[in-house]
């Protein structure tokens, strides 16, 4: 009697046992799901996109390198990634189409109504776009203490730009107009609306473009750096200091010999189809200072 009262209280055990184990089994899956979930809803949480233990997330302090083409981007962009804790890149080539293309929804009172309509507001746009930026800025190129972005329209954008990356900076090249769309004309930089056969033309929406992206940039106080191509060709030491200051990156001698880095592991990384590359594989000069004067019909 005694034993087979043992083996029921034991067999009672064995089936409580498992129950708890296979109750805290599903409890702990569906701890684990949750977390997940909440895990990818949480846009704010940085993400190791990188993949060697960098993380980066709307705070990271990026760096946006824009101006009107031809004003001296690029120049700045290779003195920069000479620098070892920055790494630009080439230009992406995507980040202005899809930033002009967020502005033209947003501009459009009918597209946004159907927009919000579908349950894709603003905050989901934005969510979406810092998303879709931080991965192309991240993933083209190498990870780097400081990132930077050099689309030259991309500061068209500038303000939403200051929005969705509360941490970011901006560099807004700015040169001598004459000059710029002298180069883009004798160069034959293609831009979409612009007519090449025309200076009064190119000038035109030269001005609007600068207009446009120098009120943002005004507007962005002490978020946004006007430099002037001139100079920075002519005072390459005052200027660089001065923009890294304002960058908060520590001083590099390295900034002020890009060339020497040029094709060089974790130096400057140049694209054979970018019009300034044959340019800024040389020290900095003042050469292009003046290459537009005696060039410029008089009625434009």
């Amino acid at each position: 009697m005694v034993g087979k009262l043992k083996h029921n209280v034991l067999l009672v055990c064995l089936v409580l046992s498992s129950i708890s184990v296979v109750y805290l089994g599903r409890h702990a899956m569906e701890c684990s799901q949750r977390t997940s979930y909440r895990s990818q809803l949480d846009v704010s949480v940085g993400r190791n996109l990188s993949g060697v233990g960098m993380v980066y997330s709307k705070d990271t302090p990026l760096i946006f390198i824009g101006g009107f083409p031809r004003s001296g981007t690029t120049l700045m962009r290779a003195m920069l990634d000479a620098h070892p804790e920055v790494r630009c890149g080439e230009e992406t080539r995507v980040i202005p189409r899809v930033l002009a293309m967020k502005q033209t929804w947003s501009r459009s009172g009918r597209e946004k109504m159907r927009l919000d309509e579908a349950g894709v507001t603003d905050e989901v746009l934005d969510s979406a776009m810092r998303a879709f930026l931080l991965e192309v800025i991240v993933k083209h190129g190498e990870p780097a203490p400081f990132l930077c972005n050099k689309d030259p329209f991309a500061l068209k954008s500038l303000s939403y730009l200051a929005k969705i990356f509360p941490h970011a900076k901006f560099v807004l090249m700015i040169r001598d107009g004459r000059a710029s769309v002298h180069s883009m004309i004798s160069r034959k930089v293609t831009i979409a609306g612009f007519d090449l056969g025309s200076y009064r033309d190119c000038l035109t929406k030269w001005n609007r473009a600068i207009e446009t992206m120098y009120e943002q940039c005004l507007e962005a106080t002490g978020r946004c750096l006007p430099v002037r191509y001139e100079l920075l060709v002519l005072h390459p030491e005052q200027w660089m200091r001065r923009l890294l200051r304002f960058l908060e990156v520590p001083w590099n001698e390295a900034v002020l010999h890009h060339e020497e880095l040029i094709g060089k592991a974790g130096g400057v990384s140049l694209s054979k189809v970018e019009r300034s590359t044959d340019q800024v594989i040389r020290p900095v000069n003042v050469e292009a200072l003046s290459k537009w004067v005696g060039h410029i019909p008089g009625t434009c």
